[in-house]
Parts: structure tokens; C-alpha cells; sequence
């Protein structure tokens, strides 16, 4: 089964819930490399967070691997330049939006102001705001332990064990100083992940025998494609192609002991395009 994805650009609202009896599960498949990057960040920053809330050293140890991450992500091109390019195209796209009958101007008000703060920030912040983490001899020795299976072991780096040795709330305040300089990239890269979220335009498909072929309008872009499924329905998407069309197919979970199979049914699910 084919299906085509032509004009997808709506007004920023949250998009249709889907008719599911009960809880739900939304995959996402990047489109553009740009994507890709932006929600691994984003990914490894809440990771971050979340670790370094626990307090413990088994915490820290966590969320300092996702800064790490988060190092070699960023050192591997300029995300900076790509997320100021982002928010200047959504500002751009939000414009369009205040001569149109229906928006809600307040609404419409606070995402430009939003995403204005959070540019004029990030181009405060300066190319070099994360240099100092990329100069932290400290940390350079962990990043380089890490590549060895076991690596960061007590015996390999006793300045790591000594850290997190110390109480639990002066390595959460270190922590959160490394976050900080962060923080203006992650918080724009969060913005526009979910401003992409809410340009989604929501409709039922149905994949028959349980896989189908998406083409997609060249004239309007997508960046995400987001599938929603029943909890229940125990299917899980696979999707492969590009930014002009993909193929979905859907495979029935069989557990942690068997291989996944495709489902030979017809699956319903809610598909959500955003620009």
C-alpha cells in the first residue's frame, strides 16, 4: 500500500489524539540528517538530567557518559549554526501565520518570543561556550578511558573515584555547572523539537498486511515522521528511506527470546508528518 504526503504545514496546535483504548506509543524516524542530530542531543541531555537528580555515584557515573555523548556530538559539526538556522526558519513560518484568520495571537505571540530569547541567547553564548569542557583535563581522561570496556574502573582513574567519593550534593553542583554551558544549545534544540512536534498534521492510516510505501511532496519538506500505536497492540514500527519517500512495516513483538516477525494484518495507526 502507497500513500502520499503532500501539504503538511498547519498552525502550531497539538495533534490529534489517537482512537486507542489505552495507553500509547509514539515512535519518531528522523528525516534529514539535521533531525537525526538534534534528537540524539536532545535525548542525551535529558539523560543527563535525569542521572545527575539521582545523587548518587552510580548516578553521576551515568550522566557523566552522557556528556561525553553529548561532546562527540556537538565536536562532530556546528550544531550551534544548524539550530540558529532552525530557529530562524520556524520564526520565519510562525510570520506567515499572524495575518491568518483563526490563530490565536497570544499563542502565536509567546512561541516568537520563545524562540527569540533563546536565539538572542545562544548567539550570546558564543561559538566557544562549551571549550571549556573540551579543555577539562579531567574529563578528556574519562572520555578516553571510556572506549575500553571497564574502562573508567576504580583502579584505571583513582581522580574519577575521589570525585565521586565526594557528597552527593558538591558533585551535583559541579555537574550542573558542566550542564550550564550547555544549556542554550539544548534549550533551542528543545524548543524546535517540539515546535516540529506541533506543525505535525495527524491522520489514520491503515498499513495493509501490515506495511506500506509513504511518498512525500518534494515542494514541502518533511524533517519527522511520528507513528502512534496502542500499547496493546504489540507492533512496533520499521521504517527505512529518505526525506522523498519510506517504507513502514510492521512487526509483532515476540518477546525478549524470539525474533520479531512481520504482522501479516491489517494495522491502523495515527501517522503525523511535520515540516
Amino acid at each position: 500500500m502507497a500513500t502520499e504526503i503532500a501539504d503538511t504545514a498547519a498552525p502550531p496546535k497539538p495533534p490529534a489524539a489517537p482512537q486507542a483504548s489505552g495507553r500509547t506509543v509514539i515512535f519518531e524516524q528522523p528525516l534529514n540528517e539535521r533531525m537525526r542530530t538534534f534528537l540524539r542531543l536532545d535525548f542525551l541531555y535529558n539523560q543527563a538530567l535525569n542521572h545527575n537528580e539521582s545523587g548518587t555515584p552510580w548516578g553521576s557515573r551515568a550522566a557523566v557518559g552522557s556528556l561525553i555523548d553529548i561532546l562527540a556530538i556537538i565536536s562532530r559539526g556546528d550544531l550551534r549554526s544548524d539550530a540558529l538556522k532552525e530557529i530562524e526558519r520556524q520564526l520565519t513560518l510562525l510570520g506567515e501565520y499572524q495575518a491568518k484568520p483563526g490563530v490565536d495571537p497570544k499563542r502565536l505571540e509567546s512561541f516568537i518570543g520563545n524562540l527569540g530569547r533563546l536565539r538572542a541567547e545562544l548567539m550570546s553564548a558564543g561559538v566557544a561556550c562549551q571549550q571549556p569542557l573540551r579543555d577539562s583535563e579531567f574529563l578528556s581522561a574519562i572520555k578516553h578511558r571510556s572506549a575500553i570496556p571497564g574502562g573508567t574502573c576504580d583502579f584505571d582513574l583513582p581522580a574519577y573515584l575521589y570525585w565521586l567519593s565526594e557528597p552527593g550534593e558538591a558533585r551535583t553542583h559541579a555537574f550542573s555547572q558542566w550542564l550550564a554551558m550547555l544549556r542554550p544549545l539544548c534549550d533551542a534544540v528543545a524548543e524546535l523539537l517540539w515546535l516540529t512536534r506541533q506543525f505535525g498534521r495527524s491522520r489514520r492510516e491503515c498499513a495493509r498486511a501490515g506495511s506500506m510505501t509513504i511518498t512525500f511532496d518534494r515542494d514541502n519538506p518533511l524533517q519527522l515522521l511520528r507513528i502512534t500505536l496502542p500499547v496493546e497492540s504489540g507492533l512496533y514500527p520499521e521504517v527505512s528511506g529518505s526525506h522523498h519517500r519510506c517504507n513502514v512495516r510492521f512487526l509483532q513483538w515476540k518477546g525478549l527470546s524470539e525474533r520479531a516477525v512481520q504482522t501479516g494484518e491489517d494495522v491502523s495507526f495515527l501517522l503525523t508528518a511535520c515540516t
